[in-house]
């Protein structure tokens, strides 16, 4: 792979004018290089051999992808029933940033070629895709101003596609008393692709961000998404994901709460068959007093189907009155199917409050006969137990609109 690897970086920039810059992403190929991809020797990847995944799913990976021409923007593929703003990406190339209904005086915009390099020295993909992603897009919300409307970013494949392998970077500042509510899709036309994305947030003071990520188109990529968050006071996060479209998914969330009264919300729903194989991974790091976190994740697995969640809560020396709460149940449809979690508490303040908490199995027999005792039948029993189920997650969204077209996509609309 070496030789191979190296020849499609010299092609991506052999063309380009960011000269100096070159050489500092090929500091981080050659990073990835000596890593590698991730395998189950490392403790963050036990139980998704990234490796071994990508040997079996891809045959031959093609690092170089030719971000020169211009992509035709599918707009069926909007959403519908939502008025929003536009970041569009296809095969990996920006086509599109429209801030249509907000004041742009208030929302500024730009790209450059580096990030701070002592960010996550462990993470082979992040150094893959600081070498091969050739911009860091930046949009940073001025102070007090939110946004009026959702901005949905669309990552998008098609066949046009020469590349099995595509790394974005996206940088959010959101200044004091601002807010953002973010909505990743994906759409998924081209198959057995790698796709790696980076977002790095920084929230200042009173600032709010809540990201929705939506991967529930059934295709045969394989992703990662890793989303970096700092926190200053009173700042509030929140993230939901739907996992339950791509061959294989690994969200990480890494987030660090390092001003008073800051809190973080990791709220998701596995809703898996046909072999799939997603993971949530979580470091919530709780820096100062008074913090707060809360994660809650629930599994529907079926088909030989596998679902993996990490969730660590590190609590600092002086994060004195932390709040930590994490919990993960899953319901195993069929003997096949399997659930991995590993909570982890790492506390070296002596007052808080911190818990966290694991369950899994099949769906209860005596609900099921009660219900059949109703005049339902069993598939009905099933459907409306998991249902309430999962809609314990979606509940927690605090955005009404949002709520709605998510219970609208997973069919569990009232």
């Amino acid at each position: 792979m070496e030789k191979k690897i190296i020849t499609d970086f010299e092609n991506t920039y052999k063309n380009s004018s960011l000269n100096d810059d070159v050489s500092f992403k090929k500091e981080f190929l050659n990073k990835f290089i000596e890593k590698g991809f991730p395998s189950k020797k490392l403790e963050s990847w036990k139980f998704s051999d990234l490796n071994q995944i990508i040997n079996k799913n891809i045959e031959n990976l093609i690092f170089y992808n030719d971000t020169t021409k211009s992509n035709k923007i599918d707009e069926s593929l909007y959403l519908k029933n939502l008025e929003h703003n536009k970041i569009v990406f296809i095969n990996g190339k920006l086509e599109e940033i429209k801030f249509e209904h907000e004041d742009n005086n208030k929302i500024k915009i730009s790209k450059e070629t580096k990030i701070d390099d002592n960010l996550f020295k462990d993470n082979a993909l992040i150094d893959l895709n600081n070498a091969f992603a050739i911009y860091n897009y930046k949009i940073h919300v001025e102070d007090g101003y939110n946004l009026k409307k959702p901005v949905v970013i669309y990552h998008t494949t098609n066949s046009e596609l020469n590349s099995t392998n595509i790394n974005i970077q996206l940088n959010f500042l959101l200044g004091e008393n601002s807010s953002l509510k973010l909505i990743d899709t994906f759409n998924d036309i081209s198959d057995k692709n790698f796709i790696n994305i980076y977002y790095n947030f920084k929230l200042k003071k009173d600032s709010v961000l809540k990201n929705f990520k939506l991967d529930n188109l059934i295709n045969n990529n394989i992703k990662y998404s890793f989303n970096n968050i700092d926190q200053e006071t009173n700042s509030v996060s929140e993230t939901f994901i739907l996992s339950n479209g791509s061959k294989f998914f690994k969200n990480e969330i890494n987030c660090n709460l390092k001003g008073k009264y800051s809190s973080a919300f990791v709220n998701g729903i596995f809703s898996l068959s046909e072999n799939r194989h997603h993971e949530i991974k979580t470091n919530i790091n709780h820096l100062i007093e008074n913090t707060k976190s809360y994660q809650l994740i629930k599994s529907v697995l079926d088909n030989s189907s596998k679902a993996v969640y990490q969730g660590k809560i590190y609590v600092d020396k002086d994060a004195q009155k932390t709040d930590g709460y994490q919990l993960s149940k899953a319901i195993l449809l069929n003997e096949n199917s399997e659930f991995n979690a590993k909570p982890e508490l790492e506390i070296y303040a002596d007052d808080v409050k911190c818990s966290h908490g694991s369950a899994s199995g099949s769906l209860n027999d005596n609900s099921i006969f009660y219900l059949r005792s109703r005049g339902l039948n069993y598939k009905e029993a099933k459907n409306l137990l998991i249902k309430g189920f999962l809609l314990d997650v979606i509940e927690k969204i605090t955005d009404e609109e949002i709520k709605n077209i998510i219970k609208s996509t997973m069919g569990l609309s009232r």
